[in-house]
């Protein structure tokens, strides 16, 4: 920013400057200046924030992998994996079952003799859904349970008797429609509950004596108003002729572990059976999860000797100590068996191998031996559980780090802000400065001209 002046000859002897004015390009003059002051503070913040994320985005890939380990392990901590058993019916038009926990391996011969049924009883024919049935109290008894209501002349129609018995907040359990032929209309009433003991009873009082056209008590054995569509009955069964009944068609507790559900008359044979399937399944599953893990910490935490380029956590503690800590784990030995055990086996590589053919032949006894390797309060399952717990929970270690880079990065954000407003205030001081300075070098060539002028006239008196 020189100001320069010209030769000792009068007429160059100006003060010059590039452009117009005094030619200063404040502008980028204070843009250059400002951004040689900031530079050195920006790339500190830059380079710690790009660390910070690279950081945090490794932590989430290694916090997400451990999560899904800990998924692929939960069949097999509750024990579910290996306790599967395929549950057949020879004919399902007679029987369907499913295990409602761990059966024993077997068959049974099952004779259905009889489902379970509801009671269901119609009225006789009133002329349509408008007639009245008549007044006084209608009661409804269900297994001990009872409703009472109160008919007048103003709510005792066929209608309304259906509607306040569906509506009644305190019914037994006895549902109302009206099926209409070419008699007139009935009401029929229907038990919401299969079985012997859920039949209803229903008995009329007071009023008029109208009610009595729906008195109903099966026990009375004569005198009954409605007629018995479908009387209420318990279903009956043999299991290996080891007769039973129930009150429904879904029967649990008859055979251990199993659900029956009755659905005709008939007879059929059940087999239960081990299912390796589902254990192999799960195991397989821990396998891949486990690699996908390993890889994604080995692509973490490499080095690329070639390029110079290194993972986002090489050389990191703690990732470091949960992949030695997890290998530690599923190459050892727990509740004296391991998982090479069951064709499971560790590779130099840090990854598991599975060998298919070993696995099937180590799940042919019914689950026990893994179950034995992961069962219990010092088995595989409960230290891998244990571990991960520790990881990835709420108060976990990684949850712990994630939120700590959180906070770094939010400090480098403040310190970007405060960086940016010292350098906003900078900017206006030397804009400041610079438009001065260039104010006062054009009145300063301002003068060069005149002086300039003088000068040529002078000369022009010399040479007359």
């Amino acid at each position: 920013m020189a100001i320069t002046v010209g030769s000792t000859t009068p007429t160059t002897g100006l003060l010059t400057s590039m452009g117009v004015g005094s030619g200063l390009d404040v502008a980028t003059l204070v843009d250059k200046l400002v951004a040689a002051k900031k530079a050195p503070q920006q790339n500190q913040i830059t380079n710690q924030a790009a660390l910070a994320n690279t950081q945090l985005s490794g932590l989430g890939q290694v916090s997400a992998a451990l999560s899904a380990l800990q998924s692929a392990m939960a069949s097999i901590t509750d024990g579910s994996a290996f306790n599967a058993r395929t549950v057949t019916a020879a004919d399902t038009d007679v029987l369907g079952a499913t295990a409602s926990g761990t059966p024993v391996s077997g068959s049974y011969k099952i004779d259905v003799t009889q489902l379970a049924t509801a009671l269901k009883a119609s009225s006789g024919a009133f002329a349509d859904s408008s007639a009245k049935v008549g007044t006084g109290t209608l009661s409804l008894t269900v297994d001990g349970k009872s409703m009472s209501l109160d008919l007048t002349d103003a709510n005792n129609s066929l209608a309304q008797v259906r509607d306040a018995i569906n509506k009644a907040s305190d019914n037994p359990g006895v549902s109302a429609t009206i099926v209409t032929g070419t008699d007139g209309a009935h009401l029929v009433l229907s038990g919401t509950r299969t079985g012997a003991a859920n039949g209803f009873v229903v008995s009329s009082s007071g009023g008029d004596g109208g009610l009595a056209a729906l008195d109903y008590d099966a026990a009375a054995g004569s005198g009954n108003a409605l007629t018995v569509i479908t009387a209420a009955q318990d279903a009956k069964y043999s299991i290996d002729d080891v007769a039973g009944h129930s009150a429904g068609n879904s029967v649990s507790g008859a055979i251990d572990g199993l659900t029956l559900n009755l659905v005709a008359s008939g007879q059929t044979t059940l087999t239960v059976a081990n299912d390796p399937g589902k254990g192999s399944s799960a195991l397989s599953n821990l396998v891949n999860t486990y690699n996908s893990f390993v890889g994604i910490y080995q692509n973490l935490t490499k080095y690329d000797a070639t390029s110079g380029t290194a993972g986002a956590m090489i050389g990191d503690a703690t990732i470091n100590g949960i992949n030695s800590t997890l290998s530690r784990l599923v190459g050892g030995v727990a509740n004296g068996t391991s998982l090479a055990a069951l064709g499971i086996s560790l590779q130099v590589d840090g990854t598991l191998k599975l060998d298919n053919d070993k696995l099937t032949q180590a799940m042919s006894d019914g689950g026990k031996l893994a179950s034995q390797l992961f069962g219990g309060d010092t088995g595989l399952a409960a230290q891998l559980n244990g571990q991960l717990d520790q990881w990835v929970g709420t108060n976990g270690t990684l949850a712990g780090r994630t939120s700590s880079i959180s906070q770094q990065l939010s400090a480098l954000k403040d310190q970007q802000a405060t960086l940016d407003s010292r350098m906003a205030d900078l900017t206006a001081r030397y804009q400041a400065q610079f438009t001065a300075l260039d104010t006062l070098m054009s009145k300063l060539n301002s003068t060069s001209s005149y002086l300039q002028q003088q000068f040529d006239a002078l000369n022009n008196i010399n040479k007359k």
